[in-house]
């Protein structure tokens, strides 16, 4: 095949020098573009295999998904049943916002009685968590309650007092 020597010399370094390219540019491609590859199919063979009843069973009591239907992009702040239908609306256009701690309990008491025979709807803002000592007024079921510890009073307003929610109120 190769009669001279010189030519068989020069087709094995030919050869040897890309069998050590090829060798090269295979670890260089396993060391930086296989490792993220392999962690990319890894991902989404447990995102096709992950169990949607395991999610639920460990999420915190509380934090259940909302059924369909019920999440609107307006609200009224009223009070109505989730299903079925509605109770006859009630044409309140005033809202009465309040962050309440629960060493207020009177004055807040006496506030939201003044206001709610008026029409107002009544959202109170627990900064505190407390939310249960305030079932002894019998106005408890009739108004909104958000409670989150340990946050500032204005904390609530930017969260739930978006402009969508209070455009409907004077």
């Amino acid at each position: 095949m190769f009669s001279d020597t010189k030519t068989r010399r020069s087709f094995v370094c030919r050869a040897l020098q890309t069998a050590s390219f090829i060798i090269l540019v295979y670890w260089v491609a396993n060391a930086f573009i296989a490792p993220d590859y392999i962690q990319k199919i890894q991902q989404l063979m447990r995102a096709e295999n992950a169990n949607p009843v395991c999610e639920n069973q460990c999420r915190p009591r509380g934090s259940e998904a909302l059924p369909r239907g019920i999440v609107s992009q307006g609200s009224s702040l009223e009070m109505r049943p989730l299903w079925g239908l509605p109770k006859k609306r009630n044409s309140s256009l005033s809202l009465l916002a309040m962050a309440v701690g629960i060493k207020q309990k009177e004055l807040v008491d006496a506030i939201v009685s003044k206001f709610m025979p008026c029409g107002f709807n009544v959202m109170l803002f627990h900064y505190d968590g407390i939310v249960d000592a305030w079932k002894v007024f019998e106005w408890n079921d009739q108004v909104v309650h958000v409670s989150a510890i340990n946050q500032t009073k204005w904390w609530f307003a930017k969260r739930f007092l978006h402009p969508d929610i209070v455009a409907g109120y004077e």
